[in-house]
């Protein structure tokens, strides 16, 4: 039995990488009767959804509308990761990610009113979207592949000389993911990037703290 993907030509390579990385034959489908395929299918899944919820540049977008409802509620779209208000609105708020309680989708909460009710309408929000593995830059699919080895190492092997090696990969593929960041990240040493209006200082060390 497959799984249930729609991106199994695109996956199927970065579950093969992973599998040669700790020594396992390469395989022609995503078949979740096969224990070692569903471990690493799965931690590969998991660890693009904690990548991409640090937030990047492809992933990272600002002063995206939402309009409430006739409830006046906002539902979250389940492909996003992080959302919060956007303060040039004018309007100063803490809002949550929450699920009332009842209910089965997340909506946008007021921590300051304590309310799901929004009489704005729109609400600007900043936003971080979660992609399907086809949409991500190649330096992030490399990135999360040599990450996910690096965990299925230690979860399926559990050889200490080849977890560390594949940690020092994993190191390589992230510095290169930051540099790919860098460079789509419009940065400049005053602060603003191109066509931004408002001040954002250049901060490198928040790329460090990834």
């Amino acid at each position: 039995m497959t799984f249930p993907t729609t991106n199994a030509a695109q996956e199927l390579p970065a579950v093969n990488q992973i599998l040669a990385s700790v020594g396992q034959a390469p395989v022609t489908t995503l078949d979740q009767t096969n224990p070692d395929v569903s471990i690493v299918y799965d931690t590969l899944v998991n660890t693009s959804r904690e990548v991409q919820a640090e937030g990047w540049t492809f992933n990272r977008e600002e002063h995206i509308a939402f309009s409430p409802d006739a409830n006046k509620h906002i539902k979250i779209p389940n492909n996003v990761l992080q959302i919060d208000m956007n303060n040039e609105t004018g309007h100063h708020k803490e809002t949550v990610r929450r699920t009332p309680a009842g209910e089965s989708d997340a909506k946008l909460y007021d921590k300051i009113d304590h309310t799901y009710e929004w009489t704005e309408d729109p609400v600007y929000c900043d936003v971080v979207y979660y992609y399907d593995w086809i949409d991500l830059p190649i330096p992030i699919q490399d990135y999360i592949t040599a990450k996910a080895a690096s965990i299925v190492s230690q979860s399926i092997i559990g050889d200490p000389t080849q977890y560390q090696l594949l940690q020092q990969r994993e190191i390589f593929a992230r510095a290169r993911a930051l540099e790919y960041e860098c460079n789509q990240g419009d940065y400049t040493y005053f602060g603003n990037a191109r066509g931004q209006k408002n001040y954002n200082s250049y901060k490198p060390y928040t790329a460090l703290q990834r």
